[in-house]
């Protein structure tokens, strides 16, 4: 696997991320286990996390999985912060004091003494950017994080924490986590070209769009338990549209046109894109993993990735998580 300069940082990691949010609910322990393992077999590097994915289990099972294995050095270890991990006010979002907490939090589940990139979960309503982004900038200071990333941002709410940080001399986001697929293309456009005019690198998730775009996902029928829309209704408004569905179909079709899978062709159209520098790929078995894995053989020249149904340049369906809130 390809290893990549994250934007203008010093940071490498690899081609691909993967991504543990099914760890401790989709995937058990074992599983979870077997999934990273296979990952780092081929080649990667990059492990991406949340404190709220199942309320800080998959970080749990992350860390132990580290110790177990000795492989702190090997891996780029990210995880994030925002969402509520108690009822507790101040539990949640992005003020100095849940993050503080949080990254103590964090660390303790990971069983590491620095995370390597800190990425804030989403805009915050109910706290300024300046006290969020000197509270991050005080733990790159103290030495428990290196990097700090953004997710789910609008490029307003980026252009502000980037003015910030020059404005104060503070450190400035390194990345950003957006969702990006054949099915929502919304990032193309203002966000990655703000990303490839500041020097950010783009980790994508939902590449598949919650596995959508496989086909498994039958017209009218009410998603099965144990599947990403089974288990999570906003998928669903996210994606289950006429609109998304016909296009899902003619892109199945294509995948069988081509030879590969729709999971290997749904990968391969979002690392066509030059400005992204990386999607995370999620997987609940091993067959998943390796089916998605697959994609980083197939290679889409500008002219094939344009012939691949999808919805046009900067649109998308159903409700987007951040162009719709």
């Amino acid at each position: 696997m390809d290893i990549v300069r994250l934007g203008k940082s010093g940071l490498q990691v690899s081609r691909i991320c993967l991504g543990t949010m099914t760890f401790g609910a989709g995937a058990d322990e074992a599983t979870s286990f077997q999934l990273m393992d296979r990952f780092v077999e081929q080649g990667g590097t990059f492990l991406d996390t949340a404190n709220v994915y199942t309320t800080g289990v998959s970080e749990e099972i992350v860390g132990r999985w580290i110790k177990e294995r000795g492989v702190r050095d090997q891996v780029v270890l990210a995880t994030k912060v925002y969402g509520a991990m108690s009822d507790r006010p101040n539990d949640r979002g992005l003020s100095r004091i849940h993050i503080q907490r949080s990254v103590e939090a964090s660390l303790r589940r990971l069983q590491t003494d620095v995370i390597d990139l800190y990425q804030i979960h989403r805009w915050c309503l109910e706290s300024e950017p300046e006290e969020t982004l000197e509270a991050l900038n005080d733990l790159v200071r103290q030495g428990k994080v290196r990097y700090i990333g953004c997710s789910n941002l609008k490029a307003w709410h980026l252009a502000r924490y980037l003015t910030l940080a020059a404005e104060r001399r503070w450190s400035r986001f390194v990345s950003i986590q957006p969702i990006y697929s054949a099915l929502n293309r919304g990032i193309e456009n203002e966000v990655l070209e703000l990303c490839a005019e500041e020097g950010l690198g783009v980790i994508v998730y939902n590449p598949l769009a919650g596995g959508v775009l496989t086909g498994k996902y039958a017209r009218g029928a009410t998603p099965a338990p144990g599947t990403r829309l089974g288990d999570m209704t906003v998928y669903q408004g996210r994606y289950l549209t006429e609109t998304a569905l016909d296009l899902v179909d003619a892109f199945v079709a294509a995948a069988v046109e081509r030879g590969v899978t729709p999971a290997q062709l749904a990968l391969a159209w979002v690392m066509a894109e030059p400005r992204v520098t990386c999607p995370i790929i999620g997987a609940r078995t091993m067959a998943q993993l390796n089916d998605t894995m697959g994609g980083m053989e197939v290679q889409l020249s500008p002219e094939e990735r344009a012939a691949i149904p999808a919805m046009p340049p900067g649109r998308w369906v159903g409700v987007d998580p951040v162009y719709d809130r």
